[in-house]
């Protein structure tokens, strides 16, 4: 293996040369507390960075074997050493010399949620760190002195101060795995309580703005506290016992005024699938894995799938047990969503009503009395969702403002008020006993049955116009794949970009699982399976710091977004 000193020394002769003199560092080199590894070197200083890998022996690197006891705190070690490498880099990168990326050094920047990452891995032999390098150059010579400062200077001291135990606070890192550790036996806990969230006394959720993930400022923030009827206390391994509220399986209603927390609560919960980090004030608002938020979306596209429990009888007899468009509607696009969720697992539905069509949601009395049930295709959400509750054991929390008659179909009813939750079932059950006007039902007295559907390998292709792999993130809401964008606008539960990318590799690995028999739900669980069991370097064709663990349920839908798709139903069978 060469050495630091073979580095320095090529970097010298290569000084002021072309840029593609680069290429000739590429491979490892031996810097005594670490191996360094160059991948990939960037073909000019415009282009995406290099790729850039550091090795440490397991042992020199002083994490015991307790800190990644089990996958819990595996996670939550790999995700606390990416964050201080994140921040030295910043700190202690000069970036910024010489033309394009020249100086950079970064690693995959981290969200308030502890994900499983590439960017960090382990394993009982050594720690690796994975991240990326802007080669220096002025115009297009290289720049070797600058790069020499930043290989035997500066990428030794973020090494030395970010992956060794001994300079870490040990507080802190402990801190970080076990609340990763409490929050994964809490969600498992849920379960076993009948339980679909969990949000604990104290928790903090509103967040700074729309775009802003992170806590708004505490002192403007009313601490969450949990009404005594759905108060209940849970013991985590390390914290301890806490107390919170507990949102029971069944259909939950989250009623309240305008700018009174309703859809903060919400949000709180659409993201309890995901750990967050300590200090976020969410670390114990806890969901199920399998929740899915669900929403409209105009001119989404839509490939055979079975809609007949929410829209039947359209005109031209078109059929929606296998309805196929290239420009949904609101309501369509929302059955569809439900559809495509209970096809890939889910076991939670979340909706606002502000994010969802009306025609989907509700019919009233007074438009059943004008628009005869025979002249409406459309059965809406609300006969329907007690169905799914009672036959397919799929529980549903809706915000809503506008219809009192979804008490009828509620289990649990909460408004917030003032920013706190209240129960206020027996209330509005009280109301409706006492109301003399009523809706009809509509639909069939049965949810109805969802067809599988076999996606068809042939009708995906990672391959641009050149003929050349393109996959790609679009930001965290789409995904270049071959000549395709496939947007994810609607899908609302990623909070990175790197799952996204992860997502866009994950449909070609799907694809090598697609042999016209297995359904969409086998596939996307065989994929997430080879991932568990062999880790997110199966995904792309070299390794890479910049991917970040996504559900099944983020997979097929990105999927059953691609315009391309094409599907084949098997027999309409129970899921």
């Amino acid at each position: 293996m060469k050495t630091q000193k073979n580095l320095s020394s090529r970097l010298n002769e290569i000084d002021g040369k072309g840029y593609k003199a680069y290429k000739e560092i590429k491979g490892e080199y031996d810097f005594d507390t670490f191996i360094l590894i160059i991948d990939h070197v960037q073909g000019d200083p415009f282009a995406v960075p290099s790729r850039i890998r550091v090795r440490i022996d397991r042992e020199k690197s002083g994490f015991h074997a307790d800190t990644t006891l089990n996958k819990s705190r595996h996670i939550g070690l790999c995700d606390f050493l990416t964050r201080v490498f994140f921040e030295n880099c910043r700190k202690l990168s000069k970036g910024g010399r010489g033309s394009g990326k020249s100086g950079l050094i970064v690693m995959d920047r981290p969200v308030q949620e502890m994900l499983p990452r590439s960017a960090v891995v382990i394993n009982d032999s050594f720690l690796e760190a994975r991240f990326f390098m802007g080669l220096p150059a002025f115009g297009r010579k290289i720049a070797g002195e600058i790069a020499s400062d930043m290989f035997m200077k500066e990428l030794p001291e973020i090494i030395n101060c970010s992956l060794f135990m001994n300079v870490l606070d040990r507080e802190s890192v402990y801190h970080h795995i076990k609340t990763a550790e409490d929050a994964d036996f809490l969600r498992e806990e849920l379960s076993r309580k009948g339980l679909v969230s969990f949000i604990a006394e104290g928790a903090f959720l509103p967040r700074a703005s729309g775009i802003n993930p992170e806590p708004m400022d505490k002192k403007k923030i009313i601490p969450f506290r949990a009404p005594d009827t759905y108060s209940i206390d849970i013991t985590l391994p390390n914290k301890g016992k806490i107390s919170g509220m507990g949102i029971p399986e069944g259909v939950t209603l989250i009623v309240g005024g305008g700018y009174h927390g309703k859809s903060t609560l919400l949000n709180a919960i659409e993201f309890g699938i995901y750990n967050h980090i300590p200090g976020d004030g969410r670390e114990y608002a806890i969901s199920l894995s399998d929740t899915l938020k669900v929403r409209a979306s105009d001119g989404r596209s839509i490939e055979k799938t079975d809609i007949s429990p929410f829209i039947t009888n359209l005109p031209f007899k078109k059929d929606t047990k296998a309805f196929s468009t290239q420009n949904a509607s609101g309501s369509t696009s929302q059955a569809a969503t439900i559809s495509e969720g209970i096809e890939a697992g889910a076991r939670v539905l979340l909706l606002d009503e502000d994010t969802s069509a009306t025609n989907f949601m509700i019919r009233d009395r007074l438009m059943q009395e004008l628009v005869e049930k025979k002249h409406e295709p459309i059965t809406p959400f609300i006969d329907k969702v007690r169905q799914l509750y009672i036959e397919k054991k799929i529980s549903t929390i809706i915000v809503i403002g506008g219809s009192g008659e979804y008490f009828n179909v509620a289990d649990h009813i909460i408004q917030m008020k003032e920013y706190l939750p209240v129960d206020v079932t027996e209330k509005a059950h009280q109301i409706i006993k006492q109301s003399p006007l009523k809706r009809k039902k509509e639909g069939a007295d049965t949810f109805g049955f969802i067809s599988e559907r076999i996606p068809l390998k042939t009708s995906f292709s990672p391959l641009r116009a050149d003929g050349k792999t393109k996959i790609s993130a679009d930001g965290c809401r789409g995904i270049f794949f071959g000549k395709d964008l496939i947007d994810m606008g609607d899908i609302e539960q990623i909070v990175t970009e790197s799952q996204t990318r992860a997502i866009g590799y994950a449909i070609h690995l799907a694809m090598s699982y697609m042999d016209g028999e297995k359904t969409m739900r086998e596939i996307v669980d065989t994929v997430i399976q080879s991932i568990e069991d062999r880790g997110m370097d199966i995904l792309t064709p070299y390794i890479t710091g910049d991917l970040a663990g996504f559900r099944k349920i983020e997979l097929a839908s990105a999927i059953n977004r691609m315009r391309r798709l094409h599907i084949r139903q098997k027999n309409y069978s129970r899921l």
